[in-house]
C-alpha cells in the first residue's frame, strides 16, 4: 500500500492508514476475513473438512465441535456445552462477536426446533418474491409446471420485463435451498434468462402463483438411521431446441432429504441409456462426497450406498465387466461407476418408474403425481408435519 497522490505525508513518507475494520465494499474483504478467522481456528485445533471448506471441526478425546462459517455468519454445534462456551469466549476475546444463542434464522432460512426435529423453511423470503412479482392478490395453483403449453402463451403479452424476470429467477434459485419441489421449474426457466419469451414469463407467473400457496413449505430434519440412499433419473433429449437431457438425483440420510440436483447435461446423449448413465455418474460423485462429509462427523458408513435407477439397461451396463464398443463415448463415466461398484462403495438397484422419486426433478408432472412425489420428498408445511402428515 502507498499513500495516495496529493495526500503524501512528507514527515512520514512510509506510513499508511491502518485498517481497523474491513469494509464490505472491498472485493478481497471476505477472503481476508475468512483466512484470518480460519487461521485462528486452526491454532485452536480445528481442521478443515475435506468435503466442505466452509466446515471446520475439532475432535479432541470425546469432545466433538463443528463450526460452519459463511462470511460473518457462523453456526456452532457440538456434543459438549462447556467446550462450546469456552470456544465462544476465546473467539470473543479475539474478534468482535455476538452470541445469538440457538439459531432461529440463518441466511434467510427459518429454523423451527422441537424435541426431535428441525424444520427448515424460507416463508418470509418466499413472500418477498411474491411481492416482488406483485402477485399478492392472485389465486394460487397446485402445480408449478405445465405438461403441455397452451397455444395462447406464445402470443400473449409478457408478464414481466426481462430485468424483472432475471431478478425473480435469481431469487428463486436461492429458494430451492429448502424447496426441491420447484427445482425443475426454476432450472428450466433459468435457461432463458438472456432472452425470455412471452411463454417463459407466463410459466414464471404460474410458478410464483404456486409459491404463493405454499410459502410455509419446507424440509424437516428428523432423527432416523444414518444410511444413505440415492434416487437417480434422467429425461432423455428433453430440451426441444438442443436435445440435451436433464439429470436429476436426490439423496436421503435415513428419512431426511439432504442433497438434490437438477442439471441439463453438457452434451447430447445418443440413447436413453447414455443419458441415464451420465445422471448415475453425477449421483455417484455426490454420494462419495456425502460419505466424506459423514466421515468428518465420525459417522462410519460401511455398507454400500443404494442407488435406485429405473433403467435396466443402465444397471446392466454398470455391472457388466465386458466393455461394449457402442458405449466408448461414455467410457469415463462407465469406468467411474463400475469402479465404485467393485469397491462396494455403491450398489445399483432397480426401481419401477412409478416409485422413482427423482422423477419430480427431471420433467413436468401431472398434479396428482407431483403431489405424491412431493410428499415422498418430505416437503410439507410446518403445521402438516407436526400433524403427522
Amino acid at each position: 500500500m502507498k499513500q495516495p497522490k496529493g495526500f503524501e505525508d512528507s514527515t512520514n513518507p512510509n506510513h499508511v492508514c491502518r485498517l481497523r475494520k474491513a469494509i464490505y465494499g472491498l472485493r478481497q474483504a471476505p477472503r481476508q476475513w475468512y483466512t484470518t478467522f480460519t487461521s485462528y481456528l486452526q491454532q485452536l485445533g480445528f481442521s478443515h473438512s475435506q468435503a466442505d471448506p466452509s466446515l471446520l471441526f475439532l475432535h479432541r478425546n470425546t469432545v466433538q465441535l463443528y463450526l460452519l462459517v459463511y462470511v460473518d455468519d457462523i453456526l456452532l454445534t457440538g456434543n459438549d456445552p462447556s467446550a462450546i462456551q469456552q470456544l465462544v469466549q476465546q473467539l470473543q476475546l479475539k474478534f468482535t462477536m455476538k452470541n445469538l444463542g440457538s439459531p432461529t434464522h440463518f441466511l434467510g432460512i427459518k429454523v423451527d426446533t422441537t424435541a426431535d426435529t428441525y424444520f427448515l423453511s424460507q416463508a418470509f423470503y418466499a413472500k418477498s418474491i411474491v411481492e416482488l412479482a406483485e402477485l399478492q392478490n392472485c389465486n394460487s395453483v397446485a402445480n408449478p409446471c405445465v405438461t403441455k403449453l397452451a397455444g395462447n402463451l406464445t402470443t400473449s403479452a409478457p408478464c414481466f420485463s426481462p430485468a424483472v424476470y432475471r431478478q425473480l429467477i435469481g431469487s428463486l434459485q436461492y429458494l430451492t435451498l429448502t424447496r426441491p419441489d420447484i427445482a425443475y421449474a426454476v432450472n428450466a426457466l433459468s435457461q432463458h434468462m438472456h432472452d425470455p419469451a412471452s411463454a417463459h414469463t407466463s410459466l414464471l407467473k404460474k410458478l410464483i402463483r404456486y409459491i404463493k400457496g405454499t410459502t410455509e413449505f419446507g424440509l424437516p430434519i428428523t432423527k432416523s438411521t444414518l444410511l444413505l440412499k440415492t434416487y437417480s433419473d434422467a429425461d432423455w433429449a428433453s430440451d426441444p431446441v438442443t436435445r440435451k437431457s436433464t439429470s436429476g438425483f436426490c439423496t436421503f440420510l435415513g428419512d431426511t432429504l439432504v442433497s438434490w440436483t437438477v442439471k441439463k447435461q453438457t452434451t447430447v446423449s445418443r440413447s436413453s441409456t447414455e443419458s441415464e448413465y451420465r445422471a448415475l455418474a453425477a449421483a455417484t460423485a455426490d454420494t462419495i462426497w456425502l460419505k466424506k462429509l459423514l466421515a468428518d462427523f465420525r459417522i462410519d458408513h460401511p455398507e454400500p450406498v443404494d442407488i435406485f435407477c429405473d433403467n435396466t439397461s443402465t444397471i446392466a451396463l454398470a455391472n457388466n465387466p465386458v466393455f461394449h464398443a457402442r458405449t466408448k463415448h461414455i467410457e469415463i463415466d462407465q469406468r467411474f461407476v463400475r469402479e465404485h461398484i467393485q469397491n462396494k462403495v455403491i450398489r445399483l438397484l432397480p426401481i419401477s418408474t412409478i416409485d422413482q422419486l427423482a422423477d419430480i426433478l427431471t420433467k413436468p408432472l401431472s398434479t396428482p403425481r407431483f403431489k405424491l412425489l412431493r410428499s415422498k420428498l418430505t416437503i410439507f408445511s410446518n403445521s402438516q408435519f407436526e400433524g403427522g402428515c
